[in-house]
C-alpha cells in the first residue's frame, strides 16, 4: 500500500461509513463539548423545533402513541425526544419502554435526545389539553417530516448535526435539560 493510501484509508477505530461525520477529536475540542455555554445552542434548537413542528402538527406525544408512529411510518420520524426526570428513575415500565424505543431509533436512523426538565417541556408543548384533565404524557415526543412536504428547519439540522458530533463522541442518546432559568441548560 502507498503511502498516500495509507493516509486516505479510514482509521481502524473509526466505524466503517462515519468518517464523514466524525472527526478526530483533540483535548480541547473534548473540554469544549463539555462547556456548559456551548451546549445552550442545542437546548435552544430543541425548543425551537419543538414549537415549530407543534405549528405545524409534526409532533407524537405519548410513549404509546409514538410506538403506534413508529411502528407504522418509522420513514417519517426525524427527531425521537425521550423526556424524564430524576424521580422518575425508578419506573421500570418506563426505562423499558426507553429502551425498546432507543433500539427501534438506532435501527431506523432516527436521531434521539434525552431529555430532563418535564415542567419546562410541559410549557412549550402543553402538558394539559383541556382543564382538570390529566396530563399528557411527555415521556416521548417524536418529530416528524411528512413525505409530502419536506420541512427544512435550521434548528432542526443543528439538532441534527449534535446528535451526530454526540455519535462521534460515543454517546449513543446525548441528554439534555431544559431549565426555566435565564442561564444556559446543562448536557452530558
Amino acid at each position: 500500500m502507498s503511502s498516500s493510501a495509507a493516509l486516505e484509508a479510514e482509521p481502524a477505530f473509526v466505524e466503517p461509513g462515519l468518517s464523514s461525520f466524525c472527526q478526530i477529536m483533540t483535548l480541547e475540542d473534548t473540554a469544549a463539548c463539555d462547556n456548559p455555554d456551548m451546549m445552550h445552542p442545542a437546548v435552544a434548537a430543541v425548543e425551537e423545533v419543538l414549537v415549530a413542528a407543534q405549528r405545524r402538527g409534526s409532533l407524537t406525544v405519548g410513549v404509546y402513541e409514538s410506538a403506534k408512529l413508529m411502528n407504522v411510518d418509522p420513514d417519517s420520524v426525524i427527531l425521537c425526544l425521550l423526556a424524564a426526570d430524576p424521580e422518575d428513575e425508578d419506573d421500570i415500565a418506563l426505562n423499558i419502554h426507553f429502551t425498546l424505543i432507543q433500539a427501534f431509533c438506532c435501527d431506523n436512523e432516527i436521531n434521539i435526545v434525552r431529555l430532563s426538565g418535564l415542567q419546562r417541556l410541559s410549557e412549550i408543548v402543553g402538558g394539559q389539553t383541556e382543564p382538570g384533565a390529566e396530563p399528557r404524557d411527555l415521556h416521548c415526543i417524536l418529530v416528524t417530516n411528512p413525505h409530502a412536504e419536506p420541512w427544512t428547519c435550521s434548528s432542526l439540522e443543528a439538532i441534527s448535526n449534535y446528535c451526530t458530533e454526540s455519535r462521534c463522541r460515543n454517546q449513543w442518546v446525548p441528554f439534555l435539560t431544559l431549565t426555566n432559568d435565564e442561564k444556559p441548560s446543562t448536557l452530558t
